[in-house]
């Protein structure tokens, strides 16, 4: 059987390290799993997550961002998770539909009911089997982005703040998010994403 897994989480929580981890040990014990992330998934993805990404002259509408993630998140669900999950395949994804409800709701102020439209239109009404929420604080996580940032993340620390915010009021809602300290250290979140997951491998 096929699992669907999530991590989720502001910039710089950890979430992409802990994806390419948790892949690398289900590979080595003879799964067959694939690694993808949102925006940029797949070949057209990458292009739109060039669009979302970069610093641009022109502003960028929420809306029009909006409808940029649930492009990619269209192309992705059609192109590679449900193709790999239809194989059997255990799909870990850097990222899934509550990031666009964190950022383009909690941060943006986006509708809630048009978000909710959105995803449930472009994913099918696929859901995870399990999603991961690495917690942080936002000066903490931004400590840790020792690289030029993204227009995403230069946003400002109050919009951040906002995104965390909105993630925590979502895994209340949801008893299938696991929210995992990320203050630890990778291999304290590590175990425990793994104590999570044994449930789940009866499914496999």
């Amino acid at each position: 059987m096929a699992l669907f897994i999530v991590f989720e989480g502001i910039e710089g929580c950890g979430k992409t390290t802990q994806a390419k981890r948790l892949f690398n040990y289900l590979t080595a014990q003879g799964f067959n799993t694939y690694l993808t992330k949102e925006p940029g998934g797949t070949d057209l993805g990458m292009k739109i997550r060039d669009l979302l990404l970069s610093h641009h002259t022109e502003t960028l509408p929420p809306i029009a961002e909006l409808l940029l993630y649930e492009a990619d998140r269209s192309i992705h669900i059609h192109n590679v998770i449900k193709p790999f999950l239809h194989k059997d395949y255990i799909v870990i994804s850097d990222r899934f539909y509550y990031s666009t409800i964190a950022y383009q709701h909690f941060g943006r102020g986006l509708s809630y009911d048009l978000i909710t439209l959105l995803n449930t239109a472009t994913t099918e009404s696929l859901k995870p089997d399990i999603t991961f929420l690495l917690d942080i604080p936002v000066e903490e996580a931004f400590k840790r982005l020792n690289r030029q940032r993204d227009r995403i993340e230069s946003e400002s620390i109050s919009f951040h703040q906002k995104v965390r915010e909105g993630f925590l009021t979502i895994a209340k809602q949801d008893k299938n998010i696991a929210i995992i300290d990320a203050t630890q250290s990778p291999d304290d979140v590590f175990n425990q994403v793994l104590q999570a997951l044994t449930p789940l491998f009866h499914k496999i």
